[in-house]
């Protein structure tokens, strides 16, 4: 299946690593220009060296997505740099972790405020777009039970919300807004790596749980944040995709 991505141009905050990192990998072999940020430059580096020639163009920055005032120029000036804006991604996330108040305030900048802020400053450049398409990242923390009372679980389910809301507002200027939400996914350099690692029991309890008996990849994550990303899926607006291999047990009307 062509996606229709070829000579559009995305800009993905915080895709040095992980799902993002393979999400960019996915957009430029479809042939979609990405402009990527992260902390540290060197990351960044690898990253667009790595993309470049590859099919299509990357550029990349080092910016503290905690940093408001930075990110939104940022995201303006990669759109610029790219000749437009048709997609925007946020993969920004300050993680798990207990719930104290630092937590909560780290994971409503880092979760929440930077999907919002990212989202503000592209839709400039979205709404000229003739396929403007926003993806929330979300989790399927925020629609079970996970590890117990978490700050991250709380600003996940409020991504979901925050994303449905938007895309009803700006259906209207053609800019299209779905989520996706991971199950557990193993990274080399991400936490699942690190709990398999330094957390067995953890590591083999939440193996246990998913019914393909597997944790997922980043690349399986990215194939489907492109697929809703792209004109192939135009028509869906709205929408939280879950892929989890099963993970969660609701039923999904």
């Amino acid at each position: 299946m062509d996606l229709g991505l070829k000579g559009m141009k995305a800009v993905l905050a915080g895709a040095s690593r992980g799902i993002g990192r393979a999400t960019a990998r996915a957009l430029v072999s479809e042939g979609c220009d990405v402009a990527i940020c992260a902390r540290g430059q060197e990351g960044v580096d690898k990253v667009v060296n790595e993309l470049n020639g590859k099919g299509a163009r990357a550029i990349g920055g080092a910016v503290d997505i905690g940093d408001a005032g930075a990110y939104k120029a940022w995201v303006g000036q990669a759109a610029e740099q790219l000749g437009g804006c048709d997609i925007f991604i946020c993969f920004s996330s300050a993680g798990g972790g207990p719930a104290n108040e630092d937590t909560w305030r780290n994971t409503f900048n880092l979760d929440l405020l930077a999907t919002a802020r990212g989202i503000e400053a592209a839709l400039p450049h979205l709404e000229k777009s003739s396929n403007g398409s926003i993806v929330a990242i979300s989790s399927t923390a925020a629609l079970e039970d996970f590890f117990g009372p978490q700050a991250y679980n709380a600003m996940k389910a409020a991504v979901i919300a925050y994303a449905a809301s938007m895309s009803q507002a700006l259906a209207p200027k053609g800019i299209r807004v779905n989520t996706i939400s991971p199950g557990p996914i193993y990274v080399d350099d991400g936490p699942w790596a690190f709990i398999k690692a330094n957390m067995a029991a953890v590591y083999e309890s939440t193996l246990k749980s998913v019914p393909m008996g597997r944790l997922g990849n980043a690349e399986e994550v990215a194939r489907t944040i492109a697929f809703v990303a792209s004109p192939a899926c135009k028509f869906m607006t709205g929408t939280n995709v879950v892929v989890d291999g099963g993970v969660t047990k609701r039923v999904q009307y």
